[in-house]
């Protein structure tokens, strides 16, 4: 063969090469790690049209959803997560692991079979019943199952709400336990979903919300990545936070801070005053910050 005829298939196979790499899909963003992330969304619920496009297209690196779009048993699946986590960001799945809402699939199995699992209601949110958490069925029932769609799903992390549970559950329903038992078993908890979660996926991130106080538990922030604290500096809505547990959460969240912790902070505010100086002091406190509305059904802008 002529080497006129042997440059020409060369050539050939070069274009060929150069196409086919170009018809390939585009490879996924490499997510920020945890440490690096700037903005983030919180949304549980009255996803449009039952689908995530919307938050995938968000300017956020990390979004916060519940584990089902219809917080029943309509789950998010692998696909549906896999195009959010495609464009760069980091997903969380959120559930309660200190109470059950009403609506919640495993409600109606727990007042047949394991009523004994149902604590007192919430009165803050009539359609919640805070749980004994320590029992092994509430496990078994209820957060393994969770954290194993979560995990089926290829969550990035789960977003762990009501840890709360031991100081709002009443004392009369704690089988015995006072408040420093009830804060140890909930530190428990947590600790055993971390090490059930990260054997399966190791890097999966663990975030409860509130209550950074059980820091002070043994085992609690070795076994959590970041912690989510709502109402910092302005609770719902609008209301600069002035009380004395607001300082005192502050406190323990600039410990967990510094304990190398990422803080995933969300204020309840609307209007362009208050929405600007909670985003100065997550700036000032070096947190992830959000203001939006409490309801959860909408994203909101990321700080300027």
């Amino acid at each position: 063969m002529s080497p006129v005829r042997i440059g020409a298939l060369v050539v050939s196979a070069v274009v060929v090469l150069a196409l086919a790499v170009a018809l390939l899909p585009a490879r996924p963003e490499e997510p920020d790690e945890p440490d690096a992330i700037d903005s983030w969304a919180y949304q549980l619920q009255n996803y449009p049209d039952g689908r995530l496009d919307e938050l995938a297209a968000g300017p956020y690196q990390l979004v916060v959803i519940d584990l089902a779009r219809d917080a029943y048993e309509s789950w998010f699946s692998a696909a549906e997560i896999a195009r959010v986590k495609a464009t760069g960001k980091r997903v969380l799945a959120y559930f309660e692991i200190g109470s059950i809402e009403d609506f919640r699939p495993e409600y109606p199995m727990l007042r047949r079979d394991a009523t004994e699992l149902i604590a007192n209601r919430w009165p803050e949110w009539p359609e919640e019943h805070f749980v004994r958490y320590w029992d092994p069925r509430w496990w078994d029932l209820v957060v393994r199952p969770r954290l194993d769609q979560a995990l089926r799903a290829g969550f990035d992390g789960v977003y762990l709400d009501t840890p709360l549970a031991y100081e709002q559950l009443d004392l009369s329903a704690a089988q015995g336990r006072d408040r420093d038992g009830l804060a140890r078993a909930m530190t428990d908890l947590i600790v055993r979903i971390s090490g059930y979660a990260k054997d399966r996926r190791p890097g999966f991130l663990i975030v409860p919300q509130n209550s950074p106080e059980l820091r002070h538990q043994r085992g609690y922030t070795a076994a959590v990545d970041g912690i989510g604290m709502e109402e910092l500096f302005f609770e719902a809505t609008d209301e600069r936070c002035t009380a004395d547990y607001c300082a005192e959460n502050l406190a323990e969240t600039r410990a967990l801070r510094d304990a190398g912790k990422f803080v995933l902070a969300v204020d309840y505010a609307t209007r362009p005053a208050p929405v600007r100086a909670a985003c100065a002091r997550y700036r000032a406190e070096r947190f992830t910050g959000t203001v939006t509305v409490v309801d959860l059904d909408r994203t909101a802008p990321p700080c300027a």
